[in-house]
């Protein structure tokens, strides 16, 4: 079975942004499929290899840092499409029409 997995990690110290990068290395290294974007990360993959590399992964984070929250969602199916991108300039253009 493929599932899907949503991480936001929240760090709760000065210098936040060396765990959450970190985290991410961590898992573009692995052999699942990672999509990144501004405020969260996806990771897509059979769910037994799946989970048996996240637990390792995120008790390297908590481990690593002292004061932190992992927000995460899982979901019994692989959620990933390629996103198009928008090209805004046209969509404003298109709405005012």
């Amino acid at each position: 079975m493929n599932i899907s997995v949503e991480f936001t990690l929240m760090p709760l110290q000065t210098d936040f942004e060396s765990p959450i990068i970190d985290f991410i290395i961590r898992l573009r290294a692995s052999e699942f499929t990672v999509i990144e974007n501004p405020l969260s990360t996806q990771i897509y993959g059979e769910y037994d290899a799946l989970m048996l590399f996240l637990s390792p992964t995120i008790r390297m984070s908590f481990d690593n840092t002292d004061h932190v929250v992992l927000n995460m969602k899982r979901a019994c199916s692989e959620f990933y499409h390629p996103w198009k991108m928008i090209n805004s300039e046209q969509h404003v253009a298109d709405k005012k029409q």
